[in-house]
């Protein structure tokens, strides 16, 4: 007995050593198997299926899966921005089958160049863990949730994943939940459900290669970590210096990408990646330039602008009384605010505003031009506090909060006019890592910023957060309530920031006793329940805002000191699945509301300036010196000559190009004072003048040596 396992150990010792595995053949050899006294024929010959030697896969198939799991994840990142993901309308036919069609229809290799750099992230796996059939699940899978990711982003904003996304993600993770569309867990159960089957095709693909997908061996230890460390260090190399170079006019980066037929289309992202691959148009943006120096730029220039602008504020204050800073100025950013009765196409049974849509019939007001459409918010902000305008950045910057504020050397704000930093405070019932509000408010000079999780050492909570209904957000009552306390208590002017967050998507049929309604206009393409519940929903959350600023402003009204409000929606929401189909609603859906009011304290109350009907927030510190009849920096006196000339400016926005004439495809919007848009080669010749000086101001601020800034140009007399 002893001597048959002997020789049966022996036999599988011998059988082992020529494995596939350990360097043997690899023929496929069936096994002997001893027939069990009770089997069948059929018992055995199905056990036999199980236990025959598996055959070393050779290195050129393991080349063909890669090339098809790499073509997967390519394809998984197309979904996420397709057609059918998003219901949206393209304006090109370059998702799917097209994308690959183009290589020899348009002789576009763009899909090559996607599969280079997934396949290098891919082959770094491979590399790292050494291991095909474990690695190759874990990248579908990145991809996977990549594309999922993808998916809810352009379902809900229109707008795919960006750089800026990355630190939002990373410090928000407990909130994502919060921010998924409706029929979200439909999706999540598909893509896992398609990753199981990806890890059931890679286990059958283990059981049978006799290498069970193992990468790198030799004889000698060193040299095969060696192999394995220079197959990540040069791919790894190339995709860094591709990435830092690829968006720099004159690198071979650039060059690379654009004879493989990359096309940036950096007005619109999600056609941008949809005609260039997510990945293609992602890195792309992951070193932006900030913006093309003017070829004038030098001190000299600078010095010479700062003195003209000076003589203008001189000019402008001779007829102006008052200064901005003897008044509390207060800006509301009003999250996802505006007039549901201005969507195309929509049937609403009643106001959502009626309470505005007075208070701006009696002050400054009009509609605001938003480069937003379901989202943007940070960008809105950050124009409205700086005065710069998006239009002038080069296109590759996408969020000044995260690619620009936190490395600049200079950022002056709105705040900054009323001196010490304790006389400004802002109010956000969110989170403060939001967008980076949190560090970027401590560079404005904020004394406070109060947010739902404060400061981190448990100072600067927000007071007052109640929610209404089933809200997951704090009411905008709520949040005015908590500004008015310090307001109130403020012996000093200030400078108030607020941006509320009650009417943030999604929005889930929160609100108890929702009477409102909202309906298709052409009853032969009636709205889809989800749009309708969320349209309904949104009505609601609007009609609470307007009672809620209303009474916000009366209790200003009863405060002893001059204070001016100005108040405006960043964007609409992106419900409107209907409407945004049409790109001829373009600019419908990028025009919210605004207005600029003072309390009875102040002399300009009821006060109401000419060429308001439009802006963008930019402006909105001019307009506001101007409805204050308040005295201007050199800074402001640009910025209302400006205005003048044009009432608002922004950078390209989803789809706009195709519904206005006279705009060629990825130039900026500009709109006259009538609300129509204007080509920025008509422009009169004063007016190309202020657009160049502009671009001086912003670019010496943002990217230039900052000769500005020991000129005076942002002080007020």
């Amino acid at each position: 007995m002893t001597n048959e396992n002997t020789q049966q150990t022996t036999q599988h010792d011998e059988l082992s050593s020529t494995s596939p595995v350990n360097g043997g053949s690899s023929d496929i050899e069936e096994l002997t198997i001893a027939r069990k006294d009770d089997e069948t024929d059929a018992e055995r010959d199905e056990r036999r299926w199980f236990k025959f030697r598996s055959i070393a896969f050779p290195g050129w198939l393991y080349a063909i899966f890669f090339i098809i799991f790499d073509l997967a994840a390519v394809a998984a990142l197309e979904w996420g921005v397709s057609l059918k993901s998003t219901r949206v309308k393209l304006s090109s036919p370059t998702v799917g089958w097209g994308f690959v069609t183009k290589m020899w229809e348009d002789h576009n290799f763009v899909l090559v160049l996607n599969l280079i750099l997934w396949g290098i992230i891919y082959l770094i796996l491979l590399m790292l863990i050494n291991w095909f059939w474990i690695a190759t699940p874990v990248f579908l899978g990145v991809a996977i949730i990549c594309a999922v990711i993808e998916h809810f982003k352009v379902q809900i904003r229109y707008e795919a994943v960006l750089p800026s996304d990355l630190g939002f993600l990373g410090s928000n993770k407990g909130n994502l939940l919060s921010f998924m569309p409706p029929g979200a867990h439909w999706t999540i159960i598909g893509a896992v459900a398609i990753f199981i089957g990806v890890i059931i095709v890679c286990f059958f693909l283990y059981r049978i290669d006799g290498r069970s997908g193992r990468m790198i061996r030799f004889d000698h230890r060193g040299l095969a970590v060696v192999v394995r460390l220079l197959l990540i260090l040069l791919p790894g190399m190339f995709f860094t210096l591709y990435t830092m170079q690829v968006s720099t006019v004159g690198s071979w980066a650039k060059a690379f990408a654009t004879v493989m037929g990359d096309k940036p289309s950096m007005w619109d992202s999600v056609y941008d990646a949809q005609r260039n691959g997510p990945l293609v148009s992602f890195t792309r943006q992951l070193n932006p330039r900030v913006m093309e120096k003017p070829a004038d730029y030098s001190e000299e220039t600078m010095q010479a602008l700062a003195k003209k602008y000076a003589g203008e504020a001189k000019t402008i204050n001779k007829t102006r009384s008052a200064n901005m800073t003897d008044s509390t100025v207060i800006y509301v950013l009003s999250e996802s605010f505006s007039d549901p009765s201005r969507v195309p196409g929509l049937k609403i049974n009643k106001d959502s505003i009626p309470n505005i849509r007075a208070i701006k019939s009696g002050t400054t007001s009009g509609l605001m031009l938003s480069s937003g459409y379901g989202g943007g918010t940070a960008n809105l902000e950050y124009m409205g506090l700086t005065g710069m305008s998006m239009a002038n950045f080069d296109s590759s910057l996408t969020s000044p909060y995260q690619q620009l504020v936190p490395n600049a050397h200079w950022t002056p704000t709105i705040n900054q006019m009323w001196g010490a930093a304790k006389f400004s405070e802002a109010f956000h019932p969110y989170e403060a890592s939001m967008y980076s509000r949190g560090t970027n408010y401590v560079k404005f000079g904020f004394s406070h910023f109060y947010t739902l999780t404060g400061d981190g050492k448990g100072n600067d909570i927000i007071k007052y957060q109640d929610k209404i209904d089933d809200s997951p957000y704090v009411s905008d009552e709520a949040t005015y309530r908590s500004a008015l306390e310090s307001i109130s208590a403020s012996k000093s002017n200030q400078f108030i920031q607020i941006i509320t967050m009650q009417n943030h998507m999604p929005y889930n049929d929160w609100y108890h006793n929702n009477d409102f309604t909202a309906e298709s206009a052409d009853p032969s393409t009636p709205l889809e329940n989800d749009e309708k519940r969320s349209i309904q929903t949104y009505q609601k959350g609007a009609s609470l805002t307007d009672e809620a600023t209303a009474k916000f402003l009366e209790d200003l009204d009863k405060l002893d000191k001059p204070i001016t409000v100005v108040f405006y929606g960043d964007h609409l929401p992106g419900i409107y699945e209907t409407a945004s189909a049409d790109t001829n609603n373009s600019l419908a859906l990028h025009l919210t509301d605004y207005f600029i009011w003072s309390n009875k304290a102040s002399s300009s109350a009821g006060e109401k300036i000419d060429n308001s009907a439009y802006s963008s927030p930019n402006f909105f510190v001019a307009q506001a010196a101007e409805h204050m009849d308040a005295k201007v920096s050199p800074y402001l006196a640009f910025l209302t000559e400006m205005h003048a000339k044009v009432s608002a400016m922004e950078p390209p926005v989803v789809n706009s190009i195709q519904g206005w004439d006279r705009i060629p495809e990825g130039q900026n919007i500009y709109l006259e004072a009538s609300g129509n848009p204007m080509a920025e080669s008509d422009f009169d010749e004063e007016t190309q003048q202020l657009l160049a000086d502009y671009k001086l101001i912003q670019y010496d601020i943002t990217a230039g040596k900052n000769y500005l800034k020991d000129t005076g140009f942002m002080d007020l007399p």
